[in-house]
């Protein structure tokens, strides 16, 4: 085969050429700290990249959820808690209240606290975070208690469920129904009529204590089982920890260059380029006038 002037010029400028986009790749590659900075340069790196990055982004969004179940959580607690000293101080006054030496005028005093109790009990039940009931199930647009002698009580106890892992939803709410039920509030006014009328006994106190102590270990069992999910909820958080972290160095392997190795093959490829732009310049330069000499 005949070999021509403008056959080796053209190899040598398409050799050149591919010689300056290895060039560039190895630069991007520095620069960026990447393997690639555009899908075409390896589509199985891009592939593998999206693959974990929507891992990734999919584990973030869980544990964004474990925010808001965290929040209904320990709103949740405090209120339980809140509730359980209230109850336990009503128990006391009941005890304080039977007590012979109590005056009539005494007894008025702890019904009027009583009283005070029974809205406070009422504003626990209608708290709200973020503009939504608590202690109302899944309708949380309403407040579950309105007031009342005694307060009324309509309560929704469907679980309000929130998506922590994938396909697991972890109820985050208490039963309302069972810590600021009617009974509750039917036995806090009785408490409070007995101590403020002529009508007072102490044998329906005692009835009404044992209805009180009946409530106040409801609403225990309640924080104990709530207090149970969140110990799951932590497990669940530790969990999405460790998978992240994961999800993030396998992002790295297939994606970070080695800069070292790059380093490397850029002085390589560039005393490769120098010696094609030799040997370029040697072929290019002859002119027509150097043929016919």
């Amino acid at each position: 085969m005949r070999v021509t002037q403008s056959m080796l010029s053209s190899n040598s400028l398409r050799h050149l050429s591919s010689s300056y986009e290895k060039l560039g790749n190895y630069q991007d590659q520095l620069a960026t700290g990447q393997k690639i900075t555009r899908p075409s340069q390896d589509p199985v790196v891009a592939m593998k990249g999206m693959y974990y990055r929507s891992n990734l982004t999919e584990n973030e969004q869980y544990q964004r959820n474990l925010s808001e179940a965290y929040l209904w959580m320990d709103n949740s607690e405090a209120g339980l808690e809140h509730a359980s000293q209230a109850l336990e101080r009503v128990q006391y006054l009941i005890i304080q209240g039977k007590n012979d030496t109590y005056s009539d005028e005494d007894r008025v005093a702890i019904a009027q606290e009583i009283e005070q109790i029974k809205q406070d009990m009422v504003e626990v039940a209608n708290t709200k975070v973020a503009g939504r009931y608590i202690y109302n199930g899944t309708d949380v647009d309403h407040a579950p208690v309105a007031k009342g002698n005694p307060p009324v009580v309509n309560m929704n106890t469907e679980d309000y469920a929130v998506e922590v892992s994938a396909g697991l939803k972890l109820k985050v709410n208490v039963n309302g129904d069972k810590v600021f039920n009617q009974a509750l509030f039917n036995t806090l006014q009785g408490i409070k009529q007995g101590f403020s009328d002529d009508t007072y006994s102490a044998e329906g106190m005692d009835n009404l204590l044992k209805d009180l102590e009946g409530q106040i270990s409801t609403l225990q069992a309640e924080r104990s089982e709530a207090g149970a999910r969140y110990n799951r909820l932590e497990m669940i958080e530790n969990r999405l920890g460790k998978t992240e972290v994961m999800a993030k160095s396998i992002i790295s392997d297939n994606e970070d260059a080695d800069i070292e190795q790059v380093i490397t093959n850029l002085k390589n490829q560039e005393s490769v380029h120098r010696a094609a732009l030799s040997v370029g310049a040697r072929i290019i330069q002859p002119t027509l006038m150097d043929f016919l000499r």
